[in-house]
């Protein structure tokens, strides 16, 4: 079922994460979908504070390290595939352990690895609007 929220400021994004981290368990896996600077790495600070108790001011999008680890009860994995070339890459580079870990996997730019997404999962889709920003929930 999917359930769309609307956002007009990087504040409204961001607590749409941490409302969404009230309904997150560890070993979920959300793929983020939406153009460069839709806003997939502030709704994701959203998730960390709420999951993890981590400062959004702390939550960076890990463009050039792919990965950051947010540590707490139920640590989140916050992957930025922007820069990841294909499947092969992502799998060389040792990530997919990370999708068994028992935390909470983000994929940012989930798109560049189809056939290694979990078919369970949390689809999150960011659209820019005339008024700002719309966000699609599916599979929560």
């Amino acid at each position: 079922m999917n359930r769309v929220h609307s956002s007009t400021s990087a504040e409204e994004t961001i607590a749409i994460g941490r409302k969404l981290a009230e309904q997150i368990k560890g070993g979920a896996f959300i793929a983020l979908h939406g153009d460069l600077g839709a806003g997939k790495t502030t709704l994701i600070k959203g998730l960390a504070a709420g999951l993890c108790g981590q400062a959004e001011r702390g939550v960076n999008s890990p463009t050039f390290t792919y990965l950051h680890i947010y540590p707490g009860i139920v640590p989140l994995f916050h992957f930025d595939l922007y820069r990841i070339k294909d499947e092969e890459q992502f799998l060389q580079l040792g990530f997919l352990d990370y999708f068994e870990a028992g935390g909470v996997c983000c994929v940012e730019w989930a798109e560049r690895i189809p056939t290694l997404l979990p078919e369970k999962r949390i689809n999150i889709t960011i659209c820019h609007t005339a008024d700002g920003r719309d966000i699609t929930v599916d599979g929560l």
